[in-house]
C-alpha cells in the first residue's frame, strides 16, 4: 500500500513538472529574413550578364537595414529583374527613384512602368529564383503605389504577386504543380477589384476569391501583405491583406502533389491595360507571419 502511494505521488509530481515545462514554452518567434527600402548603397546594375541577358540585378547593402541585394530567401539565388518581351527596355523598364514615401518623407523606391505591349507576355517582374527550400511558410509585405488611369479601363487585369511550384509548367500547357497569383481586375464598366486564385496547368482554377469591398488605392501608397502556410492538405492557408484589411483568407492546400515552391514573383508590372506604372518600397520577408 505504501509503495502504491509513493508511485502515485511520483506520477503527480511528474505531471505537474511537465505542465510547468509546457506552460513555459513560447511560440516560435518569426524571423526576419530580408528588409530593404532601396536606401543608400543599393543600385540596379546595368551591366550585361552574358549568361542571363534578360536580367538586371539589384545589388548593394541597404545601410539602414544591413540586408544585401539580391534577395536570398528559402535558399534562392540569382534573383533579379526579368525583362520579358520588353523591346530593348522600351516597352517596359525599371529604375530606382527618389520620391516621397508612405510616411511623407523622401525615400528611394523601385519604379516600374509598362508603356505598351510589345509581346504577349511583356512584363518586368522581380523574381526570387532557384528556391531550394520551397516547402516552408513565408510572409511578405511591402508598400506599393499605383497609377489610376490603367485601373479604369474595361475588362482588364494586372498582376500584383505570384509564386509557382516546381513542374507547374512542363510545356505544351501541361503541368503537375500549383500557382498562386493575385490580380487587380476591372469589370465591363472599368471598376477595379481584387482577385486571387490558386490554379493548375492547363489553366484551371482550384480556388478563387474576388473582393469588391476593399477599395483599390490610386495614386497613393498602400501596404500589401501576403502569407502562406505551405501544405498539400487542408491545414494550408493563404492570406492577403491591403492596408491591414483582409482581401482574402483561404484555408486549403497551397501546393499540388507536394511540389515545393520554385520561384516567387515578388512584384511585377504586367497586365493588359497600358500605360501603367507603380512604385515599390520597404520590403520585408519573414519566415512566419507576425502576430495578427
Amino acid at each position: 500500500m505504501k509503495n502504491n502511494i509513493i508511485i502515485i505521488i511520483i506520477i503527480l509530481l511528474s505531471h505537474i513538472s511537465c505542465s510547468q515545462d509546457s506552460s513555459n514554452k513560447t511560440a516560435k518567434e518569426p524571423k526576419l529574413l530580408f528588409k530593404s527600402g532601396f536606401e543608400n548603397n543599393v543600385f540596379i546594375d546595368t551591366s550585361i550578364d552574358p549568361d542571363n541577358l534578360d536580367f538586371s540585378y539589384i545589388k548593394g547593402i541597404d545601410n539602414e537595414t544591413d540586408f544585401s541585394w539580391p534577395i536570398n530567401v528559402l535558399g534562392s539565388s540569382d534573383s533579379g529583374l526579368h525583362y520579358i518581351g520588353d523591346d530593348n527596355h522600351q516597352a517596359v523598364f525599371s529604375e530606382l527613384q527618389n520620391v516621397i514615401g508612405h510616411d511623407g518623407n523622401p525615400t528611394t523606391a523601385l519604379f516600374q512602368k509598362e508603356n505598351y505591349e510589345y509581346a504577349e507576355d511583356t512584363q518586368c517582374p522581380y523574381e526570387i529564383l532557384n528556391i531550394t527550400e520551397g516547402k516552408k511558410d513565408l510572409y511578405v509585405k511591402f508598400w506599393m503605389k499605383l497609377d489610376s488611369e490603367s485601373l479604369h479601363q474595361s475588362n482588364k487585369w494586372r498582376v500584383i504577386f505570384e509564386y509557382k511550384t516546381k513542374d507547374y509548367d512542363l510545356g505544351n500547357e501541361i503541368g503537375t504543380g500549383y500557382r498562386l497569383i493575385a490580380f487587380i481586375y476591372t469589370d465591363v464598366d472599368g471598376n477595379p477589384y481584387w482577385h486571387i486564385q490558386g490554379d493548375e496547368n492547363p489553366l484551371t482554377e482550384i480556388w478563387a476569391i474576388d473582393n469588391y469591398t476593399i477599395p483599390i488605392p490610386e495614386n497613393e501608397w498602400f501596404l500589401t501583405e501576403f502569407y502562406w502556410k505551405w501544405s498539400d492538405h487542408s491545414n494550408g492557408r493563404t492570406l492577403w491583406k491591403i492596408n491591414n484589411q483582409i482581401v482574402a483568407d483561404h484555408t486549403g492546400a497551397t501546393t499540388k502533389n507536394s511540389k515545393p515552391i520554385d520561384f516567387i514573383i515578388l512584384n511585377t508590372v504586367y497586365g493588359d491595360a497600358n500605360p501603367k506604372f507603380q512604385w515599390i518600397d520597404d520590403i520585408e520577408i519573414w519566415d512566419e507571419m507576425p502576430e495578427e
